[in-house]
């Protein structure tokens, strides 16, 4: 059987249950096979229906005895069916399922799962699942992720389907000296006992293979855009690297010997003749638009342009005014280009970027756009880093002939993670914060607090400082989270804090409004601004003084930490106040681990304990495919191992060229089809 047949092609599938695999990105029959279980359901527990125990799942195997009933009391529908095995009987009760009474075949063995409830003094398994005991006994039962209309019989019966039509038939895409060297099963056992597995050892062989054959695909690709960017390609060399140290006594401090290392370290690579490609990793505040200044001066000093993009407007504003305060003594033209800019305008900066008359070059994704041209781009920076994916990041770099790549984060990952995730960069880290940076006071409160808090902000108003407010996230889910955020303004603006200044900032903005309003937040005519994560990256106001966060629970600590971030800018005191309605112990380590740590690198490594990797490694922050089966936290011993691997392998064949590759090179290219990936 082709998997790359559609699955429609499959006996059980029609065009709404296609309709339904679809919207879970399952079009082809290997996509169904690389669906994989969230859990499993170990049956091969079974009990009588005497040792059933109350308030608890049971497993069981019963008869039905006769058909059901069906009983109506109030506005309650329920079928009830009774069932035996040779040690007694037990109800189950299933609510406006009418069909229920009739769904159990005479004399016939089937297995259940439910919880034993005692109601109205008789015993019942409410609402159990079911299935034909032969089909079902002394397995390790998967249960998938799904969505209404998909049950988990049907999720196996279509996997099982497909496991049936392929056995033994599945390509290798690992050659044989990597897996034995690797003890990496073989892929058709591994398939087959990752959904349907006749015991936990097969379980854990089968997930090792898979897991390591993602991540292995994932350096893979990693790794070919690393050599694709170094191939055959001189870098720029620059020289008069006295003016760097010239141009750091300008600043009004002094930079931190983080700083200065990581200056070092992309002076070295910009004086070799190979072309940088090197990633800075900084906590909120640590100096990486300083760092990203000096070396930007410095490139320009040789007769370059430098370009840097950011993620948003207001960013790419304010680093403006801040690249032409410093430039600007030394005859350096900064421009600045952006969707907001008026056709004429638009003309007029690109006029400048194309003549060489402008220097330096800032903006958001309008720097990529087809009509800018560059006179002699040596440098690119993006800034904020996991905003944008290696397609744009190429882009950028594709402007000039081998310019040199700065990329910048504020999102601290785990060094070992770091160095894996970006395989296609080199990677500073900025780990010192300056020595004049205020501590942010960071509270967790609970809701009963609120009151109090709108007291601590008015005060602070009266003194003409502000504050952000950040809006519960309600997950995929925008118009409600915008509604959220307009309700929560109004009630401030009518209520809590109606003599006061209050606007918000949401996502379904238009970029022009959504411009506007912050622009009137960061010159100090809004003294309260409510907003969604939309503040996360793109604005730094001085003047702000309080970051209260509602539902804290809901967010990451590493996004926690970003938000906390925005305030602490200034000269005066500053504070962090998280309301947390979670109940459970995680939910209050975490908030402690806020409370107690403004070290972003350490939060993110508890942020990864205590939650998972989830957002936090999604493709969202980089650019990154979406992992099916791989843990970049607990696996991250098999994540070093196929990484070892994936360069063994480019040893034995560069660009994978070889026959024997050629399902391997598929499957890269597959994995990483939505970014730039040359092979």
């Amino acid at each position: 059987m082709d998997l790359s047949c559609p699955i429609l092609e499959l006996p059980n599938i029609g065009q709404q249950r296609a309709k339904k695999l679809n919207g879970m990105g399952i079009f082809t029959m290997e996509d169904l096979l690389t669906h994989f279980p969230r859990e499993y359901d170990d049956r091969s527990h079974i009990c009588k229906i005497k040792d059933l125990v109350l308030n608890e799942e049971n497993t069981f195997i019963a008869c039905a005895k006769g058909e059901g009933e069906t009983i109506r009391i109030k506005n309650i529908t329920f079928t009830r069916v009774k069932l035996y095995d040779e040690t007694g009987s037990v109800f189950a009760v299933w609510y406006n399922q009418m069909y229920m009474k009739k769904a159990f075949a005479e004399k016939t063995e089937y297995l259940f799962k439910g919880k034993l409830q005692k109601k109205y003094g008789k015993l019942e398994v409410s609402s159990p699942e079911y299935e034909k005991a032969d089909i079902a006994m002394n397995k390790i039962v998967p249960i998938y992720p799904s969505v209404n209309g998909l049950s988990q019989k049907i999720w196996r019966k279509l996997i099982g389907d497909v496991i049936d039509k392929t056995k033994g038939q599945l390509k290798e895409c690992l050659p044989h000296w990597l897996r034995k060297q690797y003890l990496i099963c073989e892929r058709n056992f591994a398939i087959e006992n990752i959904h349907f597995p006749e015991t936990q050892q097969n379980f854990f062989i089968a997930r090792r293979r898979l897991v390591f054959e993602e991540f292995f695909l994932l350096q893979l690709g990693l790794l070919l855009m690393k050599q694709t960017l170094q191939q055959g390609k001189k870098g720029i060399i620059l020289r008069k690297q006295y003016v760097i140290s010239e141009f750091e006594k300008t600043f009004p401090f002094t930079m931190t010997n983080a700083q200065k290392n990581v200056i070092l370290e992309i002076e070295q690579d910009m004086t070799k003749g190979k072309v940088m490609n090197r990633l800075v990793q900084g906590d909120v505040g640590s100096g990486k638009t300083a760092v990203a200044m000096t070396i930007a001066y410095w490139t320009i000093q040789n007769g370059y342009q430098v370009a840097l993009m950011v993620p948003t407007e207001v960013l790419a504003e304010q680093h403006y005014e801040s690249f032409c305060e410093m430039f600007e003594p030394f005859g350096i033209k900064t421009v600045l280009l952006s969707g907001s800019l008026t056709a004429k305008q638009k003309k007029e900066v690109l006029q400048q970027i194309a003549s060489g008359e402008a220097n330096m070059i800032l903006g958001t994704h309008a720097v990529i756009q087809k009509d800018v041209v560059f006179f002699k781009l040596a440098l690119v920076i993006t800034d904020e880093q996991h905003r944008f994916g290696v397609r744009q990041r190429g882009a950028l770099s594709e402007k000039g002939e081998n310019p040199h790549v700065l990329v910048m984060t504020a999102t601290p990952i785990p060094r070992t993670l770091a160095l894996i995730l970006y395989g296609d960069l080199d990677i500073s880290i900025i780990d010192e914060l300056p020595p004049n940076r205020k501590k942010i006071d960071t509270i967790a409160v609970t809701p009963s607090y609120r009151e109090r808090i709108y007291q601590f902000i008015k005060k602070h108003a009266d003194m003409g400082l502000q504050t952000y407010i950040i809006c519960p996230m309600i997950e995929e889910n925008e118009k409600m989270e915008v509604q959220s955020v307009l309700a929560y303004t109004e009630a401030l603006q009518q209520n809590q804090l109606k003599e006061y200044r209050v606007a918000c900032v949401h996502g379904k903005m238009k970029s022009k409004q959504k411009q506007e309003i912050m622009q009137s937040f960061s010159n100090g005519e809004i003294d309260v601004l409510v907003s969604t994560t939309v503040i996360e990256v793109g604005i730094n106001v001085p003047n702000a003084v309080i970051m209260l966060i509602e539902n804290a629970e809901r967010f990451g600590l590493a996004q926690l930490h970003q938000l906390r971030g925005r305030v602490g800018r200034g000269s005066e005191k500053s504070y962090c106040i998280l309301i947390n309605e979670g109940k459970n112990k995680i939910a209050k380590q975490r908030m402690n681990v806020m409370q107690k740590s403004s070290d972003g690198f350490i939060i993110s490594e508890m942020d990864l304990q205590l939650r998972g990797p989830g957002e936090f490694f999604g493709t969202k922050q980089h650019g990154l495919p979406a992992l099916k089966i791989g843990n970049l936290y607990k696996d991250i011993a098999i994540l070093k191992e196929a990484q070892s691997a994936a360069e063994a392998m480019l040893q034995k064949d560069r660009y994978l060229e070889l026959a024997i590759h050629e399902d391997m090179k598929r499957k890269v290219t597959a994995l990483w089809q939505n970014e730039q990936l040359s092979i």
